[in-house]
């Protein structure tokens, strides 16, 4: 159980559903209410298929490109690091993806689902998180699910995304994405050191 909810809240870190909200009211400004809703339902479903399918289908590429789990792990937890760096020290995920609104009437899967939920911070987690090699199918289908779990309270959160800014406000927004950011990159840091005492075989 603590397994499942250690799992839980590194996803909910990863993707960082409160630090979607200003992202989202931004690219829906122009929108009614009913049609604000509909980019939220749907940019969580085009969100977790993006997700899914990296689950399924992301090993297999970097396997068929010869990659190794350790140089995986290793190149993998550099990557989260460096994208945990951003939302740490950056201008924050918000203001960085409301500056890429050039389109309002596309705007569901860019930059709402991609990058604002799908993040690649995001894709590289789910991808190292049900790593073949390391986790059995049940381990996988749960932490999938659990994605799915995290996605659809992204969902809820964008539905009442006003209500969200009024009550934290900006600046507690990204209090909240940099703290997302610091578990990320504690995360990202032991996939590094793991990978590293693979593959020297150091203990």
């Amino acid at each position: 159980m603590q397994e499942i909810i250690t799992t839980i809240f590194f996803i909910f870190a990863v993707i960082d559903p409160i630090g979607s909200v200003p992202v989202y009211l931004e690219a829906t400004k122009e929108f009614d209410e009913i049609h604000k809703r509909k980019i939220a339902i749907r940019a969580a479903i085009i969100a977790y298929a993006i997700l899914l399918f990296f689950i399924l289908i992301g090993q297999l590429i970097l396997e068929g490109m010869s990659v190794s789990l350790d140089a995986f792990q290793i190149s993998g937890g550099v990557i989260l690091f460096l994208f945990a760096l951003t939302m740490i020290f950056g201008d924050g995920k918000p203001e960085k993806e409301k500056s890429q609104i050039t389109d309002y009437k596309h705007v569901t899967i860019f930059p709402v689902a991609i990058p604002s939920i799908a993040s690649p911070g995001a894709i590289m987690a789910v991808v190292i998180m049900t790593d073949n090699n390391l986790y059995s199918i049940t381990q996988q289908a749960i932490t999938t699910a659990l994605v799915f779990v995290v996605i659809l309270i992204t969902a809820l959160i964008l539905l009442v995304a006003n209500k969200v800014q009024k009550r934290i406000g900006s600046y507690g927004i990204t209090v909240i994405s940099k703290i997302m950011g610091l578990i990320l990159a504690s995360y990202a840091v032991q996939n590094i050191l793991s990978g590293i005492n693979d593959y020297f075989m150091l203990n």
